[in-house]
């Protein structure tokens, strides 16, 4: 019920006119993941071939979206994806969609460390 309709009227919901930005982190394992982050994949449900065959590989964050229901996910492009720009262009195929439960941040120590040395 739409409590600025006059009494009586039925207004029909319109799930499109309710803009929510989605969230700029979202915090897992203790570290807040950013669109740019790094993440290793560990797909929980195995429903067909893709989600064997993208465990444990390492991917960026490329978008954080949130449903109606305000479940996140992460839309991420694979590191070793020949086809990777596409995904970075949001095409379909090169984007893979996993909730909070699959994703774990992905420290790289030797790329932190020479960008370490860089800024020095």
């Amino acid at each position: 019920m739409n409590p600025d309709a006059p009494d009586g009227v039925i207004v029909e919901w319109n799930p499109f006119a309710e803009e929510k930005a989605p969230p700029e982190s979202v915090t897992v394992f203790g570290i807040a993941l950013r669109v740019g982050d790094r993440v290793r994949i560990w797909p929980q449900k195995t429903a067909d071939i893709m989600d064997i065959a993208l465990t444990g590989k390492v991917g960026v964050i490329e978008a954080i979206e949130q449903d109606f229901e305000d479940q996140i996910q992460f839309a991420v492009v694979i590191d070793d994806d020949p086809g990777r720009e596409f995904g970075m262009m949001r095409q379909p195929g090169h984007r893979f969609f996993f909730g909070t439960e699959e994703v774990e941040p992905y420290i790289d120590k030797e790329h932190d460390a020479l960008r370490e040395d860089a800024s020095a």
